[in-house]
């Protein structure tokens, strides 16, 4: 097993309590040998974290004016000092046997990234309390990656030395940075799927997720990413509708799905 050290990267903005349901799940993680990169993207201080969680190495990059979560990213991984690189939305978490998992997945890959399981939720008291679980698995193979992405970034895994062949997050096609970061390394490098729903992915109207925002802009977006990769003509469409179409669905698959359903209740939530 690996004892290298994971550079965690989190941009966040303005959501402290799912963030700390983040780094309250990074705390029960089985490999512990990990610093966590906090990007504050010009919101409210997040120090408190860092006083509850002391016993994590724990990096606050506060940035004056917001720069956006693309780069945002970019800022959180140049300030790594591992040698491997996970990716964390603010608002995903992870279950205990997470990096654990993908560490050994990468003995034989370059760059690895899991199933998931999408969770929406209500919130009782500032935690999130999961109401709908639904597997997000697919089979991995590039053509169909080049139609519909099943690439989930957050708990995602790599070699930080990937940087120098591919370069950083391209911030001009925004929403669809993770993508685009996809199939660049694919080109290039070896990957794999674990196959195991070890990263649990926050989808609600109650949030802010990106992917809930339909707009002439991501339209935009969309059209510059498959000119750069020469993807042809995608659709912008409602992403719960994409996972119905036909060429999506033949890619299911099944996964061991190892996440209680319980909530993460944060220090935060638990001091006050």
């Amino acid at each position: 097993m690996k004892t290298d050290l994971v550079s965690v990267v989190i941009p966040t903005y303005n959501r402290l309590y799912p963030l700390a349901e983040l780094v309250e799940s990074l705390s029960r993680q089985t490999y512990q040998n990990f610093e966590v990169i906090i990007v504050n993207d010009g919101g409210a201080s997040v120090q408190e974290l860092k006083k509850l969680y002391s016993f994590l190495h724990i990096d606050i990059v506060n940035v004056k004016k917001n720069v956006g979560h693309v780069e945002a990213r970019n800022i959180g991984v140049r300030r790594a000092k591992g040698e491997y690189i996970m990716l964390m939305d603010d608002d995903d978490l992870l279950v205990s046997s997470h990096i654990e998992r993908m560490l050994k997945e990468l003995e034989s890959a370059d760059f690895v990234f899991s199933d998931v399981e999408i969770f929406d939720y209500d919130i009782v008291n500032n935690v999130r309390i999961p109401k709908k679980r639904t597997l997000f698995a697919y089979q991995y193979e590039l053509e169909g990656m080049r139609k519909f992405s099943t690439y989930v970034p957050s708990g995602s895994l790599y070699r930080r030395s990937l940087h120098e062949s591919v370069g950083y997050f391209d911030k001009d096609v925004h929403h669809y940075w993770d993508w685009d970061f996809y199939l660049r390394v694919a080109a290039c490098f070896r990957i794999r799927k674990l196959t195991a729903a070890t990263v649990l992915y926050a989808f609600s109207d109650k949030g802010t997720n990106q992917s809930l925002l339909m707009t002439d802009t991501r339209k935009m977006y969309l059209n510059r990413l498959c000119k750069k990769h020469g993807l042809g003509t995608l659709p912008v469409r409602n992403f719960w509708l994409l996972l119905e179409e036909a060429d999506v669905k033949k890619r299911q698959m099944k996964s061991n799905r190892i996440w209680n359903g319980e909530p993460f209740v944060s220090k935060l939530v638990r001091s006050t």
